[in-house]
């Protein structure tokens, strides 16, 4: 029979017990729910892409352009929301404004049309548009020729780069924000050690976001795009992910990591727009992807990449809101906690003996 360090005889049952503690028991199965989670959110997001409302515009006289907007409107699955546009050079503008992602220049005099794509928005996508419109023209007896408007870079060929350098800051976030407070306990014991705290990560943020755009683009060149432009992106991914990590440790200790975990990498990471944009994803996904640090990264990196900058006014917003919250959290979390009580030592009259 087993024995405890003192030598008292114990049954394995105790024992157990005593490897595997309640507490221990229900970490253990909130990482299995986590698991499930999981899967559930990379395969639902995954297992079927298929476009639905692509924002789409066709350029063609008028007699004939508001009767194509309605052929395509009304295509099996609604693969595309299309409008029409004033001119071809209009439909270039709202491509590269991020307005819409494709656009039908028709030939009134002959049988060839122009697709203009922007694979630097998602290889994915326009792949996908490429082929639903290829099929509709088809039915018409009419061919297509893609022109790429935005195309991605040599080094990033599937428009991937972006997703993941925005990956790996959030990762960097929350892993920074949670060795910081598992460090000497999850939850801050006051305010003082909550803006050191928050002050280690915005100087590791500025680090890794640095680094992250070094990588990227002069050692592998695998991203075009302003350099300071991305730097300061990392800066602030990096630092909402970990300010929201370390709210969300604040609120809840240890099992705020798993919060964490589920909001960023189970939600956030299948939701944004990475392997296959937003129109290409399921509902769910698709709504709320731009909410979450991941999307709103790479839907700027992108911007910045291949759009000269354009569109991100909102996820920017997104991703303050994130560091503003976290940080505004974790100081009113950590002020107003009470502090811990330790038991007093026995004095010596209550150890000595009677």
């Amino acid at each position: 029979m087993p024995t405890t360090e003192d030598g008292t005889r114990t049954t394995f049952l105790g024992e157990v017990r005593s490897a595997v503690t309640p507490h221990a028991s229900l970490l253990v199965l909130g990482v299995l729910g986590l698991m499930i989670a999981f899967i559930a959110s990379y395969a639902g997001a995954f297992h079927q892409p298929k476009p639905v409302d692509v924002p789409f515009a066709v350029v063609a006289p008028p007699p004939a352009a508001g009767q194509l907007v309605r052929k395509l409107d009304r295509l099996p699955g609604s693969p595309l929301d299309p409008h029409t546009a004033a001119s071809e050079r209009a439909a270039r503008r709202q491509i590269e404004d991020r307005t819409i992602d494709g656009a039908l220049i028709v030939d009134p005099r002959g049988s060839t049309d122009r697709l203009l794509v922007a694979s630097g928005g998602g290889a994915s996508l326009s792949q996908a548009v490429e082929m639903v419109v290829r099929t509709a023209e088809k039915a018409e007896r009419r061919t297509v020729r893609t022109v790429d408007v935005a195309p991605a870079d040599r080094g990033d060929a599937r428009s991937l780069s972006s997703f993941y350098l925005v990956v790996g800051w959030c990762v960097g976030g929350y892993l920074c924000a949670a060795i910081l407070a598992i460090s000497a306990g999850a939850r801050p014991s006051n305010g003082h050690r909550a803006v050191i705290r928050l002050a280690a990560l915005a100087v590791y943020a500025i680090a890794a976001g640095l680094a992250g755009t070094i990588v990227v683009g002069p050692v592998l060149g695998a991203l075009p795009g302003t350099f300071f432009g991305l730097w300061g992106l990392g800066a602030l991914v990096v630092f909402a992910v970990g300010a929201t990590t370390l709210a969300c440790q604040a609120l809840l200790g240890i099992v705020g990591i798993g919060l964490a975990i589920l909001l960023i990498v189970i939600l956030g990471n299948p939701s944004a727009g990475g392997a296959y944009p937003y129109p290409l994803l399921p509902p769910f996904w698709r709504a709320i992807g731009p909410a979450l640090p991941p999307g709103a990264g790479t839907w700027t990196a992108r911007s910045l990449a291949y759009f000269r900058g354009e569109a991100v006014t909102c996820p920017l917003l997104v991703l303050s809101a994130w560091a503003v919250a976290g940080t505004a959290l974790t100081l009113i979390l950590s002020v107003f906690r009470k502090p811990d009580r330790k038991p007093a030592p026995p004095s010596q009259d209550q150890g000595a003996a009677p």
